[in-house]
């Protein structure tokens, strides 16, 4: 295909998700994906600036959207394959229209550094949306060289991608099919997975460690219970969480899972008969090694060990507070 997308990689591609951006890259040619990195992007805020004060979150987040615009060139289609990154893009252009007052006041804050942007100027989607409804599952099927026939997969999107669904664009907010589709395009075994878009604790494995390991436990002994030999993820944060924090996870509760977890352009990738390294594997917490020999492939030694781990409180991080004056003006 010859379409070109606006591309917003955001921070994890660059850091704890390179695998996810490795994969990525490595995939897009054969599938003809044209992505055009937004110059001088800029982070997301993630999901805690919102809580924090929303003018200055939501100025943070539009300055990618209005980059995105003076950048469009014939587009007007940015795609961002982290699931906190897809969101809050989307929350922007949203909340920027339905709520006068907030949208003028981003443009305010926009007009300091010459920008400006219009809501509902750009389409936001997702990659995986982008991969199913644009590229097609034909052209997926017509890449496979190796199909993963008797690798059993739990598909995990994580809870930010179906809602809110702003647009329409999945199946089904509660319990979308379109990575199902997708890992069944590559000859995968799908589990019907019921936790699929269940939450994996975000951000709590820093403010609320015990919440978080009950969230991940729950993920991870219901994949097992599947007999699933892999999780598959769109989302930087679902895959972080299980797989770095599985190990505290498994000794607080007095387990011994081990339960890869990867994203799905790596198993794209493997699909498609490249190698696992160029796909990321080996950046992993968690070991691929079983899930690849049940495919016939040799997982790749570890590209780095983890860094060592720096004391933490055991009641965890602050939760952020907002401001004594700030009041409900800016969302009317």
């Amino acid at each position: 295909m010859s379409d070109k997308y606006l591309f917003y990689p955001g921070c994890s591609m660059e850091s704890s998700a390179k695998a996810y951006y490795e994969s990525l890259m490595a995939i897009s040619g054969p599938l003809g994906l044209n992505l055009s990195e937004i110059h001088d992007w800029n982070c997301c805020g993630a999901t805690e600036y919102l809580g924090v004060s929303l003018t200055p979150a939501y100025a943070l987040i539009a300055r990618n959207l209005a980059l995105a615009y003076q950048q469009a060139n014939g587009t007007r289609t940015v795609v961002a394959p982290c699931s906190a990154c897809y969101l809050n893009l989307a929350k922007a252009d949203f909340y920027m229209n339905e709520r006068p007052t907030l949208g003028a006041n981003v443009n305010t804050a926009l007009a300091a550094g010459g920008l400006h942007y219009d809501p509902g100027s750009l389409d936001i989607r997702h990659l995986l949306d982008v991969i199913i409804n644009d590229i097609g599952l034909d052209v997926v099927k017509a890449k496979v060289v190796r199909p993963l026939k008797g690798l059993r997969v739990a598909p995990y999107l994580g809870c930010m991608v179906p809602r809110p669904d702003y647009d329409h664009r999945w199946s089904n907010p509660e319990y979308p099919n379109e990575l199902d589709r997708l890992l069944k395009a590559l000859g995968a075994e799908v589990i019907d997975f019921p936790l699929k878009t269940h939450c994996c604790g975000g951000h709590m494995t820093q403010i609320g460690p015990e919440t978080a390991y009950k969230l991940i436990n729950r993920l991870i002994s219901s994949a097992d219970q599947y007999k699933a030999d892999v999780m598959v993820t769109l989302c930087p944060m679902c895959q972080m969480n299980v797989d770095a924090y599985q190990n505290e996870t498994n000794r607080h509760f007095q387990t011994n899972f081990q339960m890869p977890i990867i994203f799905f352009t790596q198993l794209m990738g493997l699909a498609f008969g490249l190698d696992a390294k160029t796909l990321g594997f080996g950046r992993e917490f968690v070991s691929t090694k079983a899930m690849l020999n049940r495919i016939g492939l040799e997982a790749p030694e570890p590209v780095e060990s983890a860094p060592p781990k720096k004391s933490r409180k055991p009641e965890g991080l602050p939760m952020p507070r907002m401001p004594r004056d700030a009041s409900d003006e800016e969302m009317s």
